[in-house]
């Protein structure tokens, strides 16, 4: 797998990691404004009967898949920079064989 790729992933590992940020503020501004907060609370927050766990469970679930994402990304990236590093060492091995 080519370098470009690796970078492709990680950029759609960073979007990923965005995006599950993103969804606990959505909802809130969603229920705030007066929404359903995309489903959560189906007629709205004045009527909506959670348990008192599942706002602890949503929260959990996030920060688990945002420490898998963020770990991935940090697997990925010493990958890629593994990598270019082994490049650069074969392109001054070249260098050096050529002048000598």
């Amino acid at each position: 797998m080519s370098v470009f790729w690796l970078r492709v992933i990680i950029a759609a590992l960073l979007l990923a990691v965005v995006a599950v940020a993103a969804v606990p503020l959505l909802v809130l501004l969603d229920l705030g404004s007066g929404g359903t907060g995309y489903g959560v609370c189906g007629d709205g927050l004045s009527s909506c009967a959670t348990d008192f766990g599942s706002g602890p469970a949503l929260a959990v679930g996030l920060a688990l898949v945002l420490f898998g994402l963020v770990a991935t990304l940090r697997v990925m990236m010493r990958i890629v920079r593994r990598m270019e590093r082994r490049k650069e060492i074969a392109e001054a091995t070249r260098r050096l064989s050529a002048k000598g």
